[in-house]
């Protein structure tokens, strides 16, 4: 086993024992589930009225109906609740004195981030995977265009690592796992909210800028089905960034 699985085995071990990985699971499916159950309601009773108007079975696009509202809301969903995931990483070795213990093992710093790392994202992907149950469903009673799905799935599992990293990289400042949390949640809405600057600045070089570093202008073209190169490298550098800002903090530690 290498080093990184030992710390991806050990902190998934972590997870599991403790209380707060079923509990925000469980809010976030049952969340995903609500936003899911409340865009087909609304899309039935618009097919009921439009059905009564033109007298025929009415037309309706589940992708921009259905898929695309619930893909938006989830970003804001993910936004609350994954920072709650990473707050104890490494702010709980800080607290519980291990911290000192991480530093002088044989371990690099470099794997103990990225096992750290993988292991909260592991958890991530197991309940992204169990959202694709409502895609399947629908595709039993209805036909869509998969396409959007897929890259909707593909940006969600792009924008939860980014945000995994950044929390990663603020448990690192603190051993204090509510301060790391809210520390996430406010780097990751400032980030967000470089999109609404960058529309205020309109298709300037300035507001061009700007509105690429927030991360909802590359996901909402993959929400709409559009997948370019450039969005999947802002989210690898984007990861490798949180993820490097976190060793540099750790590597610091080790030189007091």
């Amino acid at each position: 086993m290498t080093p990184v699985q030992a710390i991806i085995a050990k902190e998934l071990r972590s997870f599991f024992v403790s209380p707060v990985v079923y509990v925000v699971g469980a809010v976030f499916l049952l969340i995903f589930g609500i936003l899911s159950y409340l865009a087909v309601v609304n899309v039935g009773a618009r097919a009921v009225q439009l059905m009564q108007l033109q007298g025929a079975a009415a037309q309706i696009n589940l992708n921009d109906m259905v898929f695309r509202p619930t893909f938006y809301s989830t970003a804001v969903v993910l936004l609350l609740v994954l920072p709650i995931l990473t707050m104890r990483l490494f702010a709980e070795e800080r607290k519980l004195r291990t911290f000192e213990l991480l530093l002088t093992s044989p371990i690099r710093i470099n794997e103990v981030v990225v096992g750290k790392f993988l292991s909260v994202y592991l958890i991530f992907l197991g309940l992204l995977a169990l959202t694709g149950l409502v895609p399947l469903i629908l595709s039993l009673f209805s036909s869509f265009d998969w396409k959007p799905v897929l890259t909707g799935y593909l940006g969600l599992a792009l924008m939860g690592a980014l945000f995994l990293a950044a929390g990663v990289f603020t448990s690192t400042l603190t051993e204090n796992q509510i301060v790391a949390a809210f520390l996430s949640f406010g780097l990751l809405l400032l980030v967000w909210l470089l999109g609404a600057l960058g529309s205020v600045l309109g298709d300037t070089p300035a507001g061009n800028v700007i509105s690429y570093l927030s991360f909802i202008e590359h996901y909402d073209r993959m929400v709409r089905g559009l997948l370019d190169s450039k969005d999947l490298v802002y989210y690898l550098c984007g990861v490798i960034l949180m993820l490097f800002l976190a060793h540099r903090v750790v590597e610091s530690e080790s030189w007091k």
